[in-house]
């Protein structure tokens, strides 16, 4: 995981000692591998095996390939990176897609979320809506903007309601931070979904987020685990554990099967990041009130496919006074 992140370039490969390729580990393949519960501790060797054995052997190329014939054999076997040997059979570069085709910009749209009340954390938000909250030295919603920016998201969209003129005089048109911003203001809280019925149609997939939300999860990741998937729709989920305080007894009947003394809970909880292909906004009741959890039951009922993107990255939701303390230490000591 290390390896990849510092690359930037959501890979890294497995090589023998003679430096020949034993097969590769993506961004994708590590979430997967956390959704199924494994141990992260394990040598890399035991992910490789537990793969499906067409996802073992990776595909490379003589070095000196050309960009056609790179970008051919990407689109024919459906990857964005292939290592580069040399004659001897051992990998001396890797060719990314990202460069090949150059795309600065993320061909996505973002939509925050940024109307609610923020009730729990009155009175900071008696003045202000929660989202222009001061965290460090900006509010919490620059912070949001500005990852999307980062990201190569250009055109960004703002559902608002509570104190909505706060939001549109701080970022007006967005020109001052890199985007283009419009607003789309719900006249009655319209849910977590219901705005969305109110965005201009388009053919590219729909970034939705949670306004109060802090995090450095990688967008163009979430993406390209979006598209491997050929999802409808991705919802972002963050581990969860807690220790049970008490020894938890298994029964069968009356039969008692297993005592567990305190044992420690591990789930996945929504993270309130969400990617939605552009047909699924046509499942939105236009106008009305409605959350992304009716969307994602409708969706299943529909057995249209909704699939999960672990985040291992910060992530924080600052829904209370503790977690906004919380997220002004982590801006302060670096950790996020």
């Amino acid at each position: 995981m290390e390896c990849i992140d510092l690359s930037a370039k959501g890979i890294a490969l497995v090589l023998d000692e003679r430096r020949h390729l034993i097969g590769t580990v993506t961004d994708g393949d590590i979430r997967r591998a956390i959704l199924a519960g494994m141990d992260l501790e394990l040598a890399i060797g035991e992910l490789l095996r537990q793969r499906q054995p067409a996802l073992v052997s990776a595909i490379t190329a003589p070095l000196g390939t050309d960009d056609t014939t790179l970008l051919h054999v990407m689109s024919e076997n459906d990857v964005r990176h292939i290592p580069l040997v040399d004659e001897d059979g051992c990998v001396v570069d890797v060719a990314f897609l990202t460069e090949l085709v150059k795309e600065y910009e993320l061909p996505l749209r973002a939509v925050v979320m940024a109307g609610g009340l923020g009730s729990r954390l009155r009175p900071l938000t008696e003045e202000v809506p929660k989202p222009m909250l001061p965290v460090g030295n900006k509010p919490l919603l620059e912070h949001i903007v500005g990852q999307l920016k980062q990201a190569g998201i250009r055109r960004v969209n703002i559902a608002t309601h509570y104190k909505s003129e706060v939001i549109a005089e701080h970022f007006k048109n967005g020109e001052a931070f890199g985007v283009e911003i419009r607003y789309v203001n719900e006249d009655q809280p319209l849910g977590t979904a219901g705005a969305l019925s109110l965005i201009e149609e388009m053919d590219e997939p729909l970034l939705v987020m949670n306004g109060d939300i802090l995090t450095r999860v990688d967008f163009r990741a979430l993406l390209n685990f979006h598209r491997e998937h050929k999802a409808d729709l991705t919802v972002c989920v963050r581990q969860y554990e807690f220790r049970v305080p008490y020894g938890v007894i298994e029964t069968d009947g009356v039969m008692v099967k297993r005592i567990s003394e305190k044992p420690v809970v591990r789930e996945f909880i929504n993270a309130g990041i969400y990617l939605l292909s552009p047909q699924v906004r046509r499942s939105i009741p236009n106008g009305q009130p409605y959350d992304i959890p009716d969307l994602i039951e409708r969706l299943i009922d529909e057995k249209r496919t909704v699939v999960c993107f672990p985040i291992r990255e910060y992530w924080l939701d600052i829904g209370k006074v503790d977690q906004y303390d919380q997220a002004k230490a982590d801006i302060a000591a670096g950790r996020y």
